[in-house]
């Protein structure tokens, strides 16, 4: 089973077009385009009936005290956790890939209505929706892709992982409002192939890119 991309490279920086925000000269940064990247696919297992498919980011600082701080940095020690950028489920092994642009294409204040999507498929939230809960502007539940927003003073590059699953069963079986924890418990025992590629992304002028 494999992974492939027109619009990201494995182990290489992520385009600014596929980016929820951008480098900015006033403010750190600025909303970027936040097109979800061109996916591809080949070799599913025999029994393939869905796929999954999650893009979640390990690197995210585990406390805000320093994040977006003038005059202050993210340590590169502080622990990290999860955040999650998109989750997309039932997706039919008769597709062969996701085009550019073809779930999201900008930024959406509240976030973009799920979990429909189309040609059946099904979207989750994403970490979005936590982080803007307490702002009257952009809170809401965000849907599908929403790509990368790093703090704009993190010391380390973050990583971006996408990464298909195969499974043995045609619906996963998550309801209503889910996020990428309740897909992986879900499939669990149900997966018969996965595949991945990593992209990775900065705010930061003086971190390196790759």
């Amino acid at each position: 089973m494999k992974l492939s991309s027109t619009s990201i490279t494995d182990g290489h920086p992520i385009p600014g077009g596929f980016a929820f925000c951008v480098p900015a000269e006033s403010g750190h940064v600025s909303l970027g385009a936040n097109r979800n990247p061109h996916l591809a696919w080949s070799d599913l297992p025999a029994d393939t009936q869905s796929l999954v498919l999650i893009c979640h980011d390990p690197d995210v600082p585990s406390r805000g005290d320093d994040v977006n701080q003038e005059g202050r940095e993210v340590p590169a020690d502080l622990p990290r956790v999860d955040f999650t950028h998109w989750v997309l489920v039932d997706l039919s092994p008769e597709r062969d890939g996701i085009a550019e642009g073809e779930l999201c294409s900008e930024v959406t204040a509240r976030g973009k209505p799920g979990p429909e999507a189309p040609d059946g498929m099904r979207h989750g939230i994403n970490s979005y929706t936590d982080w803007f809960a307490g702002d009257a502007d952009m809170s809401g539940d965000y849907y599908g892709y929403d790509g990368p927003c790093p703090p704009w003073n993190d010391s380390i590059l973050h990583h971006y992982h996408f990464t298909l699953y195969a499974l043995d069963i045609a619906r996963c079986p998550v309801e209503g409002r889910f996020s990428r924890d309740d897909v992986l418990s879900a499939i669990e025992g149900r997966v018969l192939a996965q595949a991945r590629i990593v992209g990775t992304y900065s705010l930061n002028p003086d971190v390196k890119a790759s």
